[in-house]
């Protein structure tokens, strides 16, 4: 049991850190220590208390709650999910999901924001023993098309499921009318630090590109979108016949180092 709750800090630290300026050192244990557990880390994010009315990571009806809700929405999509809905697979009732969330689209906030804090908590962790830096943009695009990384578990919840919920219904966090009170709140934070990080390593790999955070959220975004497409609009993309991640993760690396030559 200690060892489990050394690792749940360590998860939650790991990325902090990697943020300021700390002992050299002391981050690289760190990063060791994640990565040693990093198959199976239970990672545990701080996400805006905005998003809910009471926590769900600190009572196991909540937990409960998030890993429902990643299955449901995955299944039946965000425009016919519903706390009714979501009420009736637990057999619990709307009032228990109402007294965590005040809405469904804050749910779905809640859900892609922990999807985004995880991509970057494991940028962070794989990109630490890598020097080149297109190595590194190399392993970013293989993170972004999570498919076939199956092997790297969110630690507890079914990663492929939220993994869809985020190519599917991502998108529809921010393009909302609620957006400008919601970016003020602070609740897109775990996306924009994702975006960041990864267009640090686009300067990294050509410090005079004019444009890393435009090319950064491209990424993301075009990272799921022809992912979406190969699957349900094939001729909007040229994967559709095999419906091999690789091949998706060949067309953005020829994208994105075209783009920063």
């Amino acid at each position: 049991m200690l060892s489990v709750l050394l690792i749940v800090i360590v998860a939650n630290i790991i990325v902090i850190l990697s943020k300021i300026k700390v002992n050299n050192s002391i981050l690289k244990m760190l990063l060791l220590l994640g990565k040693f557990y990093e198959m199976n880390i239970l990672f545990t994010p701080s996400l805006n208390d905005r998003l809910f009315v009471k926590n769900p990571q600190n009572t196991e009806l909540g937990k409960r709650i998030i890993k429902e809700a990643i299955q449901l929405m995955a299944e039946i999509g965000y425009e016919q999910f519903t706390f009714k809905k979501l009420a009736v697979a637990m057999e619990t009732t709307e009032a228990t999901i109402y007294r965590y969330f005040l809405n469904k689209h804050k749910l779905l906030i809640y859900l892609v924001s922990w999807y985004w804090s995880y991509l970057e908590f494991q940028i962070v962790i794989q990109l630490n023993n890598i020097s080149s830096a297109e190595d590194k943009i190399k392993k970013i695009i293989d993170i972004l098309v999570w498919e076939d990384n199956l092997e790297i578990d969110f630690g507890g919840f079914d990663h492929q499921a939220l993994y869809y919920v985020a190519i599917g219904e991502g998108n529809k966090t921010y393009l909302s009318k609620d957006v400008d009170e919601n970016n003020k709140d602070l609740l897109y934070k775990p996306f924009k630090d994702l975006s960041a990080r990864i267009a640090a390593v686009f300067l990294e790999y050509n410090p005079k590109y004019k444009y890393p955070n435009t090319l950064a959220s491209s990424i993301i975004d075009l990272s799921h979108l022809q992912f979406f497409f190969m699957h349900h609009l094939p001729r909007l993309s040229d994967f559709a016949k095999k419906k091999n991640p690789k091949e998706l993760e060949a067309f953005l690396e020829h994208l994105v180092f075209k783009t920063l030559e």
